[in-house]
């Protein structure tokens, strides 16, 4: 467990080892959501950036798909 102070500016800081662990880089932006007697941070998505991946992902399968399909016509001849 890691404890920090809160500055008073109502500031925490969050430990570097986290900070690198989860790609947190100045700029991000965090929701802060109560649960109970918990504060819980969630780092917001940025959607952009969320469907970019998810367009090189597709575009990656697409390129293996094809790339497989060509192998099993070249394997079908030879059998």
């Amino acid at each position: 467990m890691i404890t920090r102070k809160v500055g008073a500016r109502g500031q925490i800081t969050i430990p570097k080892q986290i900070r690198e662990k989860r790609e947190i880089q100045e700029g991000d932006e965090f929701e802060v959501i109560e649960e109970g007697s918990k504060l819980v941070l969630s780092k917001k998505v940025d959607k952009e950036k969320l469907a970019e991946g998810y367009r090189r992902t597709a575009e990656r399968d697409k390129k293996v798909a094809k790339e497989w399909s060509q192998a099993s016509k070249e394997a079908n001849r030879y059998l």
